[in-house]
């Protein structure tokens, strides 16, 4: 894994860490199919806009739409890596982060966008696999108390196709 680029107001390497640790946290709870270790990472009062943009205000609307839409991924055949890209201090409380999300095979840990990197054409292959679509999810992360929380996240299949193809 690289390390994300950090920009913005000066922050300590703890709070990289942090980060760095709670969207690993994110990924292993996304895995796992298990709602709650989720949701753990979010503020009572956070917004997410789901890949397909349906917009979720406040934790009772996410929990909600988590716990019905993750227990069934338990089974299936993709799942997904995060890595952190990019971490904008906003301030010294308030950061933006830049998520790389892939689609991973559970059965032998193959990362599926592999096959775009390079490709003449990787819109039309983005039409013959869309389940090999990457994801670039942005994070908004508030530090309440000393712990880093979700605010809010905006969660985006990429289909630019220079993207895809110049991904990972």
């Amino acid at each position: 894994m690289e390390q994300p680029q950090i920009t913005g107001v000066a922050a300590p390497q703890q709070d990289v860490d942090a980060i760095v640790g709670l969207v690993a946290a994110v990924e292993k709870a996304q895995q796992a199919a298990a709602p709650d270790d989720f949701l753990a990472h979010f503020r009572p009062d956070a917004i997410w806009t789901t890949g397909h943009g349906k917009l979720l205000i406040g934790l009772e609307e996410i929990a909600a739409f988590t716990r019905a839409v993750l227990p069934p991924t338990a089974t299936a055949l993709v799942t997904a890596s995060y890595d952190v890209a990019h971490i904008l201090f906003i301030r010294p409380d308030l950061a933006a982060v830049k998520v790389r999300q892939r689609p991973l095979n559970r059965a032998d840990g193959r990362h599926l966008d592999e096959i775009f990197r390079g490709h003449p054409d990787p819109a039309a292959l983005a039409q013959e696999h869309p389940e090999a679509r990457p994801g670039n999810p942005t994070y908004v992360l508030a530090k309440d108390d000393g712990t880093w929380r979700i605010a809010a996240a905006q969660n985006t299949t990429v289909q630019d196709p220079e993207t895809l193809a110049a991904r990972p």
